[in-house]
């Protein structure tokens, strides 16, 4: 009975002596883990200012993999994202972002990631008749920001690059709606200029879509569709050069006036610098 209950006590012993090891291993396994995630961090900041943003990016995937349940994982893998951005690397920038919100959907820095994702699409932006997806991209993602972190300065600036979206994207509108136009395809036309005027109606070119919806609708002879226009255009922009151009379809002297009023005006401004020159101290 003795031997059996001084087996029993060596075997707890042994048992306990080895969870003891176990964690004492454990816990240097995880410093050392940490040392070498720290480590990996460092030389990416490195060389990430240094301006070798591939390796800096490559350093800060190694230190998200080597510890992905630390605090440092999803640190790492957005800091890999910022790199390649610093360089335009705007391909690399999304796909490492886009992962980002697979990886880590309820990260803190949710606010930040969306942003970069919508400037990496904005800054891509050249041309709005060719660049039409990276316009849609950048407007989904500040949109996505604003919504979601309203009170961050991420989002007023996102608030102020939307509004250049809208330039661009109601520019191209008007591009597409002008050349309509020049073909005499006058429906096509008129839904170009109309989305204008719904969407982005507080952009710059909402002015010349109300003044081409009265030019197509008077060709059409669709009058009182062409003053309904006039009429709104002449509310909301009445000191604008776009209202002139319209009065003048319905008044044709109106433009006529303005051209001899021009005339009068030179003709006066060269008379008043004659008579000037009569009084001045050279004469």
């Amino acid at each position: 009975m003795n031997k059996f209950f001084l087996f029993i006590i060596l075997f707890a012993a042994l048992i306990s002596c080895a969870k003891k090891e176990e964690f004492k291993e454990s816990i240097i396994k995880e410093k050392s883990l940490d040392l070498q995630v720290l480590e990996a961090y460092q030389e990416g900041m490195k060389n990430l200012e240094s301006g070798d943003v591939i390796y800096a990016a490559k350093k800060f995937n190694e230190a998200e993999i080597l510890f992905p349940q630390s605090d440092w994982a999803p640190k790492s893998a957005l800091m890999a994202a910022y790199s390649y951005y610093t360089q335009d690397y705007y391909a690399d920038t999304i796909a490492e972002l886009e992962r980002f919100l697979r990886v880590y959907p309820l990260s803190k820095n949710l606010d930040y990631v969306y942003y970069l994702l919508g400037v990496s699409y904005y800054e891509q932006i050249v041309d709005e008749k060719k660049d039409l997806q990276s316009i849609i991209k950048a407007k989904k993602y500040f949109e996505i920001l604003i919504q979601n972190y309203p009170n961050t300065n991420y989002s007023l600036d996102a608030e102020f690059k939307i509004e250049l979206v809208n330039d661009t994207l109601a520019a191209k509108e008007m591009y597409i709606g002008r050349y309509y136009f020049d073909k005499k395809k006058w429906i096509p036309a008129i839904n170009r200029f109309k989305t204008v005027i719904d969407n982005y109606d507080t952009t710059l070119y909402a002015e010349e879509a109300l003044h081409r919806l009265v030019e197509v609708h008077y060709i059409l002879g669709l009058k009182d569709e062409a003053k309904k226009y006039a009429n709104l255009l002449g509310y909301n922009y009445q000191s604008s050069i776009w209202y002139e151009k319209t009065y003048s379809i319905f008044d044709k002297k109106y433009e006529e006036n303005i051209k001899k009023r021009k005339k009068e005006k030179t003709k006066k401004n060269k008379t008043l610098k004659k008579i000037k020159s009569l009084f001045s101290l050279d004469g």
